[in-house]
């Protein structure tokens, strides 16, 4: 059996008691949170979020992108959020390579060079610095006031704001 298919299974045990289908569309909390794609980082208990709560968008390296542009524009235009919480981590991935080498290896596998970047980093506090940056000089995003970033430490579960 493929995970897929116990991921399946699992829904199904999941479905049988679900009892959240009432929930609005507009996130409780009014807020989105850009995260990193590691399976290390859940931004739900992190946070004490419920299903409901936030618009979690998920990517390599939780950086801003014109994909998380759009659904953040979409998340505050249509659908009222008025916080933005971006979260990296230690140990991130993103951290191992430069975007060179990756279009390198891609080009090489498929014959093919993408076109698009995958945003690799150096540094985290610089990266986060560099999200926020985007966030604000987005003519899309309407509300900035209170765009703020943060470093989970994979260790140890603690966030801490990067100024």
């Amino acid at each position: 059996m493929s995970t897929t298919d116990d991921l399946l299974k699992n829904n199904e045990s999941f479905a049988e008691s679900f009892d959240k289908g009432d929930l609005p569309l507009p996130p409780a909390r009014k807020i989105a949170v850009v995260a990193c794609m590691d399976a290390r980082l859940n931004p739900y208990p992190i946070l004490g979020l419920e299903l409901g709560d936030a618009h979690v968008i998920r990517n390599a390296g939780g950086v801003i992108t014109d994909d998380e542009i759009r659904s953040l524009a979409i998340s505050q235009h249509l659908l009222g959020t008025e916080e933005i919480m971006l979260i990296h981590h230690t140990d991130c991935g993103m951290l191992t390579f430069s975007d060179q080498e990756f279009a390198d290896k891609l080009e090489g596998e498929t014959g093919q060079r993408p076109q698009w970047e995958a945003r690799s980093f150096a540094d985290l506090d610089q990266d986060v610095r560099d999200s926020i940056q985007r966030i604000k000089d987005s003519p899309f995003i309407p509300r900035t006031d209170s765009v703020r970033g943060f470093v989970y430490a994979v260790d140890t579960g603690q966030l801490r704001e990067v100024s």
